[in-house]
């Protein structure tokens, strides 16, 4: 008999382990789901009110408070300036998976290290900002 307890005992365990592990990952799958479906709406919300922009190197929507990671060069106080694309919070400093970065103007693939876009920044009068990218780190070798 004393055998015989002690196998359900631990059969009895090997259950509770297998059930906690699947509940577990139900309720993981279920924050993720969650979590994506709060992604989606945040998107729309976004996009309904013309605050949706994307990547110009992978082309990633972007999300409210997702910023580009950029540099601009002095002098401030004219409104055309040189500024360098470096990514976004999809494909720099490191890449998501399937994350291509590209240049719009040659179309070759931009590398993640030294690789960037070669912008001009107009600040206009009332505040607003306009980028237009003119290449990348490859194709604007030599162009002054």
């Amino acid at each position: 008999m004393d055998f015989l307890s002690g196998l359900i005992f631990i059969g009895a365990l090997v259950l509770l382990v297998i059930l906690l592990n699947i509940f577990i990952n139900w309720k993981a799958t279920g924050q993720a789901k969650k979590k994506q479906k709060q992604i989606l709406r945040t998107r729309e919300n976004a996009a309904k009110k013309g605050l949706l922009i994307s990547c110009p190197l992978c082309n990633s929507l972007l999300l409210p408070g997702e910023d580009l990671v950029s540099r601009v060069y002095r002098p401030m106080n004219v409104s055309d300036q040189l500024c360098t694309i470096n990514g976004c919070p999809h494909c720099y400093p490191r890449m998501e998976p399937g994350v291509k970065r590209e240049c719009p103007v040659c179309h070759r693939s931009v590398p993640l290290g030294e690789g960037h876009l070669v912008a001009r920044l107009f600040n206009k009068t009332d505040g607003k900002k306009h980028v237009i990218v003119t290449g990348c780190s490859e194709c604007s070798k030599g162009v002054k």
